[in-house]
């Protein structure tokens, strides 16, 4: 499995492993029902926000928050889950950030300080990524940054307000990351 005390950074932002602590600051980025839309849970509720911080302190994944380093802010929160050793894969996901801090390079600063781990330090066959295939600016940004488009799962996941998504994966292997 992966450190649970990992921290990970580069240049733009610190990874480190989520603690109860951060919670007021991540609750203030999350209180616009309108940034859940392709997400899995509402997070400006706060049964929702205890149900996705719940994986993380049972251990299903790595959760990190994530800091934006020339501010010393928590932007967000990202994470490493569903890890299979013996396949030599994992997932990143679970991963936001608050309305202020999108669109400034955050989104990529934090999955290659990820994908480096995973490639150079697991060394890892595989890092899978998966998003609502309605949630284009996700697709883009993952597209921008080498993935590669896999195939969709349909009806795949429960949504908040009761939807269905389609879920599409994504994929660096071995070799392909930078």
């Amino acid at each position: 499995m992966v450190d649970r005390n990992l921290i990970l950074e580069n240049e733009l932002v610190l990874l480190r492993p989520l603690t109860r602590q951060d919670f007021p600051f991540l609750k203030q980025l999350s209180v616009d029902p309108s940034m859940w839309i392709f997400f899995t849970h509402d997070l400006s509720k706060e049964e929702d926000f205890e149900n996705w911080a719940a994986g993380h302190f049972s251990g299903d994944r790595l959760q990190f928050a994530v800091i934006e380093k020339a501010s010393g802010k928590i932007a967000g929160s990202t994470a490493f889950g569903n890890f299979s050793p013996r396949d030599q894969r994992l997932e990143i996901g679970w991963t936001w950030l608050g309305k202020d801090f999108q669109g400034k390079g955050i989104n990529p600063a934090m999955k290659k300080a990820m994908l480096d781990y995973c490639f150079q330090t697991l060394k890892l066959k595989r890092v899978e990524i998966k998003t609502d295939v309605l949630n284009l600016p996700a697709r883009k940004a993952l597209q921008k940054i080498g993935a590669v488009e896999e195939g969709v799962l349909r009806s795949h996941t429960l949504m908040t307000h009761g939807r269905r998504r389609d879920t599409i994966y994504y994929s660096f292997l071995e070799g392909e990351w930078r």
